[in-house]
């Protein structure tokens, strides 16, 4: 695309088209795990993060090695073109029973998962938008290093999840989300130290640890409740955790305007409290 509003028509489409498939793979996730009768949605969480990190290696590797922006986005498509007809068979052909919404509106102990889910991804966003110019501006790191921060943190949450399925067994979804919470929240408190740049890339660490697992457990306790749909009640949540990425550093620059960017890392440290003493009340 060479004229910016087609680009920017392109991007929606592509944009709606993420969202929609990520509902769907969640719903899928959701009745996979309830009908396997053990836990497997960190699992699933996982290799969508490891994808997100194939990805960016494999397209920066084509790049490196002279391929065209063209050319490298058409090695992607064909991957997942070859992806989708080798998985098409195996996908489930089924839902809700109930007739589906228009649209999926929130309510009672799904607005409480979908505001959890908002936290969590706002802290995402922040680490993906603002992690780097902390290291840079704050932090003093050079500019071809800082966005390392981000690496700490994704590497960590995909570590996270592949392992978390396990962790989710052992201790139970409650005290995953406690202590999640609590590892996200001290992350956030070692980045904001005046120790150097050191103390910041371990507190990014300990960010994409505590917030690994925190999302897949939520969207299994939606799936699991009964107020609503589980179809709706992932989109509904899905929706929310996306407007978490959106809104989440915007409200970081705002805050780092008025004040500082350390001040905004510390108010999303009692965000993520705010979390961890929000557990329990998701038990089903």
């Amino acid at each position: 695309m060479t004229d910016p509003p087609l680009l920017g028509l392109a991007l929606l489409v592509f944009g709606a088209s993420v969202g929609a498939i990520d509902v769907t793979m969640n719903i899928q996730a959701v009745i996979v795990e309830r009908e396997s009768g053990r836990a497997m949605m960190s699992g699933f969480h996982g290799l969508f993060s490891f994808g997100g990190i194939a990805g960016a290696v494999c397209v920066t590797a084509a790049l490196g090695a002279g391929a065209s922006p063209f050319a490298a986005t058409l090695g992607v498509v064909s991957i997942l073109a070859v992806a989708l007809l080798l998985a098409a068979p195996h996908l489930l052909a089924y839902g809700s029973a109930q007739r589906p919404a228009l649209v999926a509106l929130p309510r009672g102990i799904v607005l409480f998962i979908g505001a959890l889910c908002f936290v969590a991804f706002q802290a995402e966003g922040a680490i993906l938008d603002w992690s780097a110019v902390f290291l840079n501006e704050t932090r003093g790191m050079a500019t071809a290093y800082a966005g390392v921060g981000y690496v700490a943190f994704a590497l960590t949450m995909t570590i996270g999840r592949l392992s978390g399925d396990r962790v989710v067994e052992r201790l139970g979804g409650n005290r995953v989300i406690l202590l999640g919470g609590l590892c996200s929240a001290t992350g956030f408190a070692l980045a904001t130290l005046p120790t150097g740049w050191v103390s910041a890339l371990f507190g990014f660490a300990l960010i994409g640890l505590g917030c690994s697992n925190i999302v897949p457990v939520l969207y299994t306790r939606a799936g699991r409740q009964t107020l609503m749909p589980e179809h709706a009640a992932i989109s509904a949540v899905t929706a929310l955790g996306y407007s978490g990425i959106l809104t989440g550093p915007v409200f970081i620059g705002l805050i780092a305007h008025v004040a500082s960017l350390s001040a905004a890392f510390l108010i999303l440290m009692v965000l993520q409290l705010g979390i961890a003493a929000s557990g329990r009340l998701v038990r089903t």
